[in-house]
């Protein structure tokens, strides 16, 4: 009987070897600094807003342009009949023809090579103010975009960490329920040889078999969440599922800059620069969509030459004065240049103007309102950080106070039942305790760090985080 328990504990402490090796074999170690950097250069999102920014970029760039008058450059080469009648005529679901000539009696089919050459210009050289301020709209966004970039960054940087601290918090987890097993398999092996001496009753042994399965289940239940977290990591890191083994050597220690004052600076926090730029479009857009109640001023150059197959006597009296002759009907022979100015002003424009201005100012009241909301979350995050440290801090210091309690506990329960002077329960009852104690120091480690990266996410500045991590 006890060569058969004995081989139970083996396997345990077999079973928990082998969990933990394939967590830790090939792998290298991941800094803090190291994970963030991945996900700034791997995160779809940060990619998507940085092609949006390029994009708004070209925009602007594009709106400038608007300023330049619009030249064209066109010539057409044509054969066909150039008969003329008169009366009205209109064109209807469809392009009409440019045919001109003298009117005949009836219809003829003569034809001849034709030619058209055309260079105008078009320039709406005052237009109070509209072209300016589309510019200003356009470089707005540009603006708005690179502020969503840099929050998207910020955000990710703060997501990327917490992840971090939870795996880390997790793998030591997962080296306590390691303990713990390993603790309830030296108990078991005590158990089996008192009872096999008939110190013990034998149900001592089932409860201490008891406690060996109850701590596997424990450490397979630690390294399932060590996965989930690691998941986690994974996917904001842009990185395929892997195994990570990470920095530890600062999780041990309380941050120097725990306590240091921060405040949430509205033109340095990079999500209310991004509510803020959000509204600054808004505005910008009232100023460029009240432009359109004014006239345009547009200056209008046209220089055109013309060649024809028909001479200038082809009539009715002489039918026949035309050739089909490609180069004389291509070959300009007449030219013609305008210059004029024009306004353009449509009265009934002020009107809708006005409603599309009054709609815009409701929906730069409505951004303004949501930079509000989130400028007041912000401050009750920094409010709430503060808290969170103290408490964070208070377990922290009281974490080893506890395991040392329970450790000495543990020691003294099982001296006494290999002494014969306890029952297997108040042994038990301690295993528990101590267990709970160590998992309470490896969160209150935690949490001291995560405290400080919500102080950080609050107030807007990463560096005062991850400036901790060496």
């Amino acid at each position: 009987m006890f060569d058969s328990h004995d081989r139970i504990v083996k396997g345990a402490i077999y079973f928990s070897l082998f969990l933990l090796l394939g967590i830790r074999a090939n792998s290298q170690t991941l800094t803090l600094k190291d994970a963030v950097n991945t996900a700034l250069n791997n995160y779809g999102t940060v990619k998507a807003k940085g092609n949006y920014l390029k994009s708004s970029q070209a925009s602007a760039k594009e709106a400038s342009t608007y300023h330049l008058p619009n030249l064209n450059l066109a010539a057409q080469q044509a054969y066909g009949t150039a008969n003329g009648q008169f009366g009205p005529v209109i064109p209807i679901g469809g392009f009409s023809v440019a045919s001109s000539g003298p009117p005949f009696l009836s219809q003829n089919w003569n034809a001849a090579f034709g030619g058209l050459y055309l260079a105008n210009i078009s320039w709406d050289f005052f237009t109070f103010g509209r072209v300016r301020e589309n510019v200003k709209v356009a470089e707005a966004l540009v603006l708005q975009d690179a502020s969503d970039l840099e929050q998207e960054k910020f955000q990710l940087q703060v997501r990327v960490s917490g992840a971090y601290l939870n795996l880390l918090a997790a793998q030591r987890l997962v080296l306590s329920e390691q303990k713990n097993l390993e603790r309830a398999s030296q108990l078991n092996l005590v158990v089996l040889a008192r009872a096999k001496n008939g110190l013990n009753p034998g149900v001592d042994s089932s409860q201490a078999n008891a406690e060996v399965s109850n701590a596997k289940i424990a450490l397979t239940n630690a390294i399932n969440y060590e996965a989930d977290q690691a998941s986690q990591l994974a996917q904001l890191m842009g990185t395929p599922y892997q195994k990570f083994q990470l920095d530890t050597v600062f999780i041990n220690r309380i941050p120097a800059a725990l306590y240091d004052s921060v405040t949430a600076s509205e033109d340095q926090h990079p999500v209310l620069k991004f509510y803020q730029s959000r509204i600054n479009v808004s505005k910008q857009q009232e100023k460029y969509i009240d432009r359109f109640k004014y006239p345009v001023f547009s200056f209008v150059g046209v220089m055109q030459s013309r060649g024809t197959g028909f001479s200038s006597n082809y009539s009715q009296l002489n039918p026949d004065a035309f050739n089909h002759d490609y180069w004389n009907g291509v070959k300009p022979t007449n030219s013609n240049y305008l210059l004029g100015v024009g306004v353009v002003w449509n009265l009934t424009n002020p009107i809708r103007v006005h409603q599309q201005v009054t709609a815009q100012e409701w929906t730069s009241k409505g951004l303004q309102n949501e930079y509000e909301l989130v400028s007041q979350q912000i401050k009750t995050q920094l409010a709430l950080a503060d808290d969170k440290i103290k408490y964070a801090v208070a377990n922290y210091n009281e974490a080893p106070v506890q395991v040392k309690a329970a450790s000495d506990a543990y020691l003294q329960r099982s001296v006494l039942y290999k002494n014969g002077l306890t029952n297997i329960v108040d042994v038990t009852q301690a295993l528990y305790i101590l267990n709970r104690a160590e998992t309470d120091r490896d969160i209150a480690n935690s949490n001291v760090w995560q405290a400080l990266l919500l102080k950080a996410a609050a107030s807007g500045d990463y560096g005062y985080f991850v400036n901790e991590i060496r």
